[in-house]
Formats: structure tokens, C-alpha cells, sequence
């Protein structure tokens, strides 16, 4: 730790979890071809919809049978559509190492009551155990934990002649990790995480296993409005060329393209995994020299270089009750917040007390490296006011 106040500060402060940080040399003036005031089934607007489509899909490396449909209520949206329309045909597990998979396990067990449902779960920093992952089964899983900085490593353990749905909440792994399409059949996220666009639309992804679920399969349960994928028995099509079920904004629209547009001048999809990996590696650098920080996940093949998850390992910090390591935390975090060096970067409210940094591709790795020091400095003082309390 250390006590003077560090000479250089990050050029972006942004490192919140979502909505993320704007790409480099974002300005208001990139959203000013916006279709404002126009209807979104109209000719140009619906062929802006259908390029957010055509170029997340050309980036991601999606294959071309796939479907990829723009969808209401963010990536929350996008995994509850997926779940209340494929699920209950065969027996599901669920992955959990953080508060969305939780989440899921919840919406799944409690709500659409499926009998035949097994949660796997581990606590945050670690994944359970993959392998008893069932085959026969469905299985809903994050990709990376957005809560607890824990990923999986790829997707080597879902079969590839499986007979269930593979359904992956990639919110906070989409364009800064690699999937393995073959072995994924569901892939869900949002335009506010990797890209730093802005709220409130997901993307939902389809593999033709998933599209023929969909077209053989009726839920037991009503489905909303919102929730449809199908007509008369079959895909609705138009979903995924543009025409949104429910009315999106057509500035985040535009928005949503920058970000697009932006990913494809730095390289695509190889660059900006890099730039996300690179960020981590910074981090874990100064982690190895730090004696009071480490990662909430130990083990290096299983961190997250989107969502980056510290725990404080300082005697002084460990010594506290749970309400005190807390408190400790949120001051440590407050701190950066007022030097006006790094915002939002407290812990998510369900993980252990520490600290969560994003690093996807939208964050300068120059950033990052302004950033450490100052976490220092801010460790410092919150010792010394524990030290006085």
C-alpha cells in the first residue's frame, strides 16, 4: 500500500460493470444520423435494426444458420425469453457461480416449477464441478460471471452430440472471450456491456436445435406477448431481420452501431479479446506484488478480463467482522469515487466485500494502469482510519 496520492489519473474513470464504458473517443456526435422521431418498421430505421444484426453476427463469428434477434429488457429479456419458450421438454441443470445464475435457478425452480431441475452450484471465486453436466439434459449457464469475476474456461464440456439445449447467458463475455458456437445453442446479452452501448435491448441467438425446440415444442405455461418467438408452429421470422417485437430506441440504436462500427476499425472480434485480455494481465501483474488485494478467483484459468473481482486480503481487513469488512469496502470504494479516479467499482451487493473493475475492450489499458495506484493509496487510508477507530 501506499500513502502518497498518486501523480497520474486514469484519461476514463468509467469502469462500472454496466452500462460500461463508452468505446475510446466516444462523442455525442457519433449518434447524430439517429433516426429520431421515425417509426421503427419504416424502410431505413428497419434496415438499421437488420445492420446491428448482420454486423454483431459478422464480428462474433456467428454461424450463418444461426438466428440473432434484437429483444426487449436487456439481457435479462433475452435469457427469460429462452427459458419460458424452451424449457420443460427435457430435464434442466443449472450452472451458478454468481447472483445471475442464481437468478436463473430461481425463475426456473420457483417459477416455471419444473420438477426435473438440478442447480449445480459454487460459491463465488470458483465454478462447480462441470462435468456432471448431463448431456440428455438442457443446461443454463453464464458464460462469465458479471458478480463474482469467475468465466468458464471454454465450452469442452458439453457434448457435442448432445440431446438437450446448451442456453448461455453471455452478457459480460460477447465480444471479449471466444465461444465455441458448435457447443452452444442459446446465446444471450446486451449492448451495454463489451461494446459500451447503451440499456435496455438484448440480443438473443438461436442455433437450428434451438429453432426446431421451438417449432416441436408447446410450454405447458401462457407465454406474453413479448416472449413469442413462433406463429402458427413455426419461427417468426422477421424477429430476427429487424422487426422487433416491441418498439426499441432508435438512438440506442445508433448507438449500438457505433459500438459495432467501432469494433470492426480496431480489428474485430481477435482485437478486441485482446484488448479485454490485456486489462487483465495488467491487473494481475499488480496483483502479484500487492500485499493486501487478490483475486476473488483463485484460480488463473478461471478469471474473468471482463469483470475483474478483488478480495482484500490485508490482516487489518480480515480482522473485522463481516458488517466491518463491508463498511471497509464501500469507504475503499467511495474514496476513488470522490478523487473522481474510478466510479462504480464497489463489489456487487450479493458478492463478498472488495472491489470489481471492468476491463472489457471499450477500457484503455492505460486506464487500468492509472487506476492501480490509486487503489493503493485508497487501501492505505482506509487501514489508517481503521487503524484509528
Amino acid at each position: 500500500m501506499a500513502n502518497t496520492t498518486p501523480d497520474i489519473r486514469p484519461s476514463n474513470p468509467n469502469f462500472s460493470s454496466g452500462p460500461c464504458a463508452k468505446r475510446p473517443g466516444f462523442t455525442l456526435d457519433a449518434l447524430s444520423g439517429a433516426f429520431l422521431g421515425r417509426s421503427h418498421r419504416a424502410a431505413e430505421p428497419k434496415a438499421r435494426l437488420a445492420e446491428v444484426i448482420n454486423l454483431s453476427k459478422s464480428i462474433l463469428g456467428m454461424p450463418a444458420d444461426w438466428r440473432l434477434a434484437i429483444v426487449p429488457g436487456s439481457d435479462t429479456g433475452a435469457v427469460e425469453m429462452a427459458l419460458w419458450s424452451l424449457l420443460g421438454a427435457r430435464g434442466v441443470d443449472i450452472v451458478t457461480f454468481e447472483s445471475f445464475g442464481e437468478g436463473w435457478a430461481t425463475d426456473i425452480v420457483k417459477h416455471l416449477k419444473l420438477a426435473d431441475a438440478r442447480v449445480l452450484s459454487a460459491p463465488y471465486g470458483k465454478l462447480p464441478d462441470l462435468a456432471l453436466v448431463d448431456p440428455a439434459r438442457d443446461v443454463v449457464f453464464p458464460w462469465n460471471g458479471t458478480t463474482s469475476g469467475v468465466r468458464v474456461p471454454n465450452a469442452d464440456w458439453i457434448a457435442a452430440d448432445r440431446q438437450g439445449l446448451a442456453i448461455c447467458d453471455a452478457t459480460s463475455a460477447a465480444f471479449a472471450m471466444p465461444l465455441q458456437w458448435e457447443k452452444l445453442d442459446v446465446v444471450t446479452w446486451s449492448w451495454q456491456k463489451v461494446l459500451g452501448g447503451e440499456a435496455a435491448h438484448g440480443m438473443l441467438a438461436l442455433s437450428p436445435r434451438a429453432v426446431e425446440r421451438l417449432e416441436t415444442y408447446t410450454p405447458a405455461w401462457p407465454l406474453p406477448k413479448v416472449f413469442r418467438l413462433t406463429s402458427k408452429g413455426k419461427i417468426a421470422e422477421g424477429v430476427f431481420k429487424g422487426e422487433t417485437i416491441n418498439t426499441p430506441s432508435m438512438l440506442c440504436v445508433e448507438d449500438a452501431l457505433d459500438g459495432l462500427r467501432w469494433a470492426q476499425s480496431v480489428g474485430g472480434l481477435p482485437a478486441l479479446i485482446a484488448r479485454s485480455e490485456a486489462n487483465l494481465a495488467a491487473v494481475a501483474a499488480w496483483v502479484a506484488k500487492s500485499d493486501w488485494a487478490a483475486f476473488l478467483a483463485e484460480d488463473p484459468a478461471i478469471r474473468s478480463c471482463t469483470s475483474i473481482c478483488l478480495k482484500i486480503t490485508a490482516p487489518w481487513f480480515t480482522a473485522l467482522p463481516v458488517e466491518g469488512q463491508a463498511k471497509a469496502a464501500k469507504q475503499l470504494a467511495s474514496l476513488l469515487d470522490k478523487q473522481g479516479v474510478a466510479y462504480d467499482i464497489a463489489a456487487y451487493r450479493d458478492a463478498p466485500p472488495g472491489l470489481r473493475i471492468w476491463a472489457g475492450a471499450t477500457v484503455e489499458t492505460a486506464d487500468i494502469q492509472a487506476l492501480l495506484p490509486w487503489l493503493d493509496w485508497a487501501a492505505s487510508q482506509v487501514a489508517a482510519s481503521v487503524a484509528s477507530a
